[in-house]
């Protein structure tokens, strides 16, 4: 085996930045790919996007053939007077799963919502979302709340928070 062979491949270049109406096609296949349920309607994303107190973060890499693929998504929440913002949605294409998209975009998320002003990030996780909760507690978020019946199929959601 040669030392060429035992080399690590170059992580993916990904880029962060704020979504735009014309990454809206992109962000509801993301939905549709990432959830198999509890997932964000087109004109909920629209909405978001275009809202003065919300974020829509767009995880983008150029694919084989350079043209930039969306690969992850952050939406980010605030209410005017409050220091607290919420990450209502986070997703990562599961066909990039493993390559350490979710830290990177709950990375740009908290720093979006200290950008923000806001010392705190709160966010509900499905009680069966293993990989997310490994994620937030790696991360010092700190569960606070269960709220039962949650999710549209019954699953109870865990709460969490973190100061920023």
């Amino acid at each position: 085996m040669s030392a060429t062979s035992l080399r690590a491949e170059p992580p993916p270049v990904v880029t962060l930045r704020p979504a735009t109406l014309a990454d809206l096609d992109a962000l509801v296949a993301l939905e549709h790919a990432a959830f198999a349920s509890d997932r964000a309607e087109r004109r909920a994303i629209r909405h978001a996007i275009r809202s003065a107190s919300m974020t829509v973060l767009a995880a983008v890499m150029d694919d084989e053939a350079g043209r930039e693929t969306l690969v992850g998504a952050a939406t980010l929440e605030r209410r005017r007077g409050s220091r607290k913002a919420r990450l209502s949605s986070i997703a990562v294409s599961p066909a990039r799963a493993g390559l350490g998209l979710g830290s990177l975009v709950l990375d740009a998320a908290e720093a979006d919502a200290r950008a923000h002003g806001c010392t705190q990030l709160r966010l509900e996780v499905r009680a069966d979302n293993g990989a997310g909760i490994r994620l937030y507690e790696r991360r010092s978020y700190a569960r606070f709340a269960v709220i039962p019946d949650y999710y549209e199929d019954g699953m109870e959601a865990w709460r969490y928070a973190k100061p920023l």
